[in-house]
């Protein structure tokens, strides 16, 4: 009788632990179709734990565009090539405690027609899982959780020291300009040093007043001002404590040299390029113009036609 029941208990208890594997297994499933993939869904967040949402939610709409350019795992957790869609096979789940699960979860990229693509490679990803309130929810994934805190943090001492440089280029720079309404400039970093507590940031930069206009901003002053900001840390701020900026003229060049140094051939290619310019100052002031709300479509400088900024 004793070993009936013990074979009724073990088989219970395989019931159990079979019938909760097969719940994550769904569950992952599910949760597979919340990742971000070029966009960070609003419905993501009834699926996500609200620390994971949070961290995504900073990376996809608090930060400049331009990021997703240099970093496309933020935007891209699973590989794709803009064509195919990504197919997920949960291949295994692992209860790691009451509260925590892990799944590696298996990609293949199919056509839109359901067929596989054979060229494509499967892929393997772990997505991590958490029990909040009764209800499985997906707290990471590969890891990035991580990748995106240490990238926020990176990036707001960048956008700290840029702040710092603004700030200076608006103050000492832009108060020998002919004043307008607003004094906003344009950044080109070509490279940064940390040394002994200070920071060294090489630039191109561009101060420029305007004057606001229905839905334009129209240029009424304004010059290049390239060089070497050395910023410091002062209360918990950055502050700009030198400008070592070339010179005018005939002499522009040799100073460039000197100031850049091994930097010089990026500055020149940068700086001789009015594209790359214009598309960093058409990009600058439309997040200064959503940053302060302003009713703003266009920019134009005096002579010349009307840009749209970005929207």
């Amino acid at each position: 009788m004793k070993q009936i029941l013990t074979f009724i208990i073990a088989a219970v208890l395989l019931a159990a632990c079979t019938s909760k594997e097969h719940q994550l297994r769904e569950r992952a499933s599910v949760l597979c179709q919340y990742l971000p993939n070029t966009d960070l869904q609003e419905t993501s967040k009834a699926f996500m734990t609200a620390d994971f949402y949070a961290v995504l939610d900073t990376l996809f709409h608090h930060l400049p565009e331009h990021e997703a350019m240099d970093h496309e795992w933020m935007h891209y957790f699973v590989t794709s090539n803009g064509s195919t869609i990504a197919d997920y096979e949960v291949k295994e789940v692992k209860l790691v405690d009451e509260t925590h699960a892990t799944a590696t979860i298996q990609v293949r990229q199919k056509w839109e027609n359901g067929e596989f693509d054979e060229n494509s490679d499967v892929e393997e990803h772990l997505l991590s899982m958490e029990k909040v309130n009764g209800q499985w929810l997906l707290s990471d994934f590969d890891g990035h959780k991580q990748d995106c805190i240490r990238h926020i943090a990176i990036n707001r001492q960048e956008e700290a020291l840029r702040q710092a440089m603004r700030e200076y280029l608006v103050s000492e720079v832009g108060s020998h300009y002919l004043k307008g309404e607003l004094c906003i400039p344009t950044l080109l970093i070509v490279s940064e040093k940390e040394n002994e507590g200070e920071t060294h940031v090489w630039c191109d930069t561009w101060v420029d007043w305007y004057q606001v206009s229905a839905d334009t901003l129209k240029t009424v002053s304004g010059g290049n001002h390239s060089g070497c900001m050395t910023l410091k840390q002062e209360g918990g701020k950055y502050v700009v404590t030198a400008f070592e900026q070339t010179e005018d003229g005939s002499t522009f060049q040799s100073s460039a040299e000197r100031i850049f140094g091994d930097h010089f051939d990026i500055f020149q290619g940068m700086h001789s390029n009015q594209n790359v310019r214009e598309a960093a100052r058409k990009e600058q002031l439309g997040e200064y113009v959503r940053l302060h709300q302003l009713p703003v479509r266009y920019y134009q400088d005096y002579g010349w036609p009307a840009v749209e900024l970005n929207k």
